[in-house]
């Protein structure tokens, strides 16, 4: 049978239409369709969205209330005994131990958690991709300099930095993010240079070889396109993490200078009070709780949607 008579057989067989074309799935189409059929990262993807929203609201949440955030009520936001009032309509989440509203200090302090979040994040992500892809692309002494490097990152005790540089500089946000994307991008060098390892022999890096492209072009035309899924993963999984050492620091008296609205200032101003004026600690403990909740519960998500063979062994 010649190949007209096989295309005639064929177009018979299927009434007169043809065959269609069968449209493949990407990675990144087929990643998405899970993580839309995941509950849960999709409502932990609801509760971030409220939140960055409350976060871009919080002027208008300060409007509102008539209460700015560094605004003292010593008169009207303080007990005769000098503690803070309890929620009540003035002062719906109560007060602190300045008759601060609670409320919107929260409000600004979601502002300051998720700027330091993204911006640290995303200077972390940017220095150990392209650590990562240099060491695992390029090799040799490259590789074995910058995986020292790395190494001596990595083993550099980040607490004791934190304080000698703050007591030089003084608390700021810009030391705050410089410090935490120092002591972030070692892990995702790691990660980059171990997956460049696995795919810098593949046939498409070797084809764009000998078309001539050069060692720049490869890394970031072939390469990086290839490493982007467990890239994003991690990202969502770090968020969180520079959420709370954000918090921590300024815990420590070490973030951002006081009168700032941040989460972990509240906590720190409020470990007096538990007794006394809950609201001082719970409202405070439990939006950084939510929040990082959230971003963790959806970064699972994230990691289960382009890895769904590691869900199945989990669930094992």
């Amino acid at each position: 049978m010649n190949a007209q008579a096989a295309a005639a057989a064929l177009d018979i067989g299927t009434g007169g239409r043809g065959l269609e074309p069968i449209q493949g799935k990407g990675t990144w189409a087929l990643a998405w369709r899970r993580l839309r059929r995941d509950r849960v990262a999709m409502i932990s993807l609801l509760v971030i969205v409220l939140i960055l929203l409350l976060a871009l609201a919080a002027p208008l949440v300060a409007a509102v209330t008539g209460h700015p955030p560094n605004q003292q009520y010593r008169d009207i936001g303080l007990s005769p005994e000098g503690l803070p009032t309890a929620p009540s309509r003035t002062f719906w989440l109560g007060t602190d131990d300045l008759g601060r509203d609670i409320l919107v200090r929260i409000a600004y302090g979601a502002r300051v958690s998720l700027l330091v979040g993204v911006v640290a994040t995303g200077l972390t992500v940017v220095i150990g991709v392209l650590v990562g892809l240099a060491a695992g692309y390029v090799g040799g002494w490259l590789d074995t300099v910058l995986a020292r490097i790395v190494d001596v990152v990595l083993s550099v005790p980040f607490l004791l930095v934190a304080i000698a540089l703050v007591s030089v500089t003084g608390p700021s946000m810009t030391v705050t993010v410089l410090l935490i994307g120092f002591f972030s991008w070692a892990s995702v060098a790691r990660i980059v240079r171990g997956q460049v390892l696995s795919i810098r022999e593949r046939e498409y890096v070797e084809a764009a070889r000998s078309l001539g492209a050069g060692p720049v072009r490869i890394m970031f035309v072939d390469v990086l396109p290839n490493v982007l899924a467990p890239v994003i993963v991690y990202t969502t999984l770090l968020v969180p993490v520079v959420i709370v050492t954000q918090a921590t620091l300024s815990f420590l008296g070490l973030g951002l200078p006081p009168p700032t609205a941040d989460w972990g200032g509240m906590i720190s101003s409020a470990q007096n009070y538990y007794t006394t004026a809950w609201w001082f600690v719970v409202f405070p403990g439990a939006a950084l709780l939510v929040t990082t909740l959230a971003f963790n519960l959806f970064g699972d998500g994230v990691r289960d949607a382009f890895d769904p063979r590691l869900e199945q062994t989990l669930r094992r």
